[in-house]
């Protein structure tokens, strides 16, 4: 499977995902998908500045991303708040 056809499935489980997303202010883009197979994301909206946005990276769009596309090793969010300590 090539690189094109990866980002059309990602985007797919990303559609899934988008409107719980969307409901809280917040999106997500595809900003590069690497050739070992990481996912490199950009959190867009309240999603970007959310404490809550790791545990959502976790829980929900890596989990959508790799059931749906079991090729993806990993998931990153390039612009995540870090949770406070």
């Amino acid at each position: 499977m090539n690189i094109q056809e990866l980002q059309q499935q990602v985007e797919t489980a990303l559609d899934s995902i988008r409107p719980y997303l969307e409901s809280d202010g917040g999106n997500v883009r595809i900003l590069e998908i690497t050739e070992d197979f990481i996912v490199k994301l950009e959190l867009l909206g309240a999603c970007g500045s959310c404490p809550m946005s790791t545990m959502t990276m976790k829980a929900g769009i890596e989990e959508a991303i790799k059931k749906q596309v079991p090729e993806i090793k990993e998931v990153v969010a390039v612009n995540m708040t870090p949770l406070p300590n």
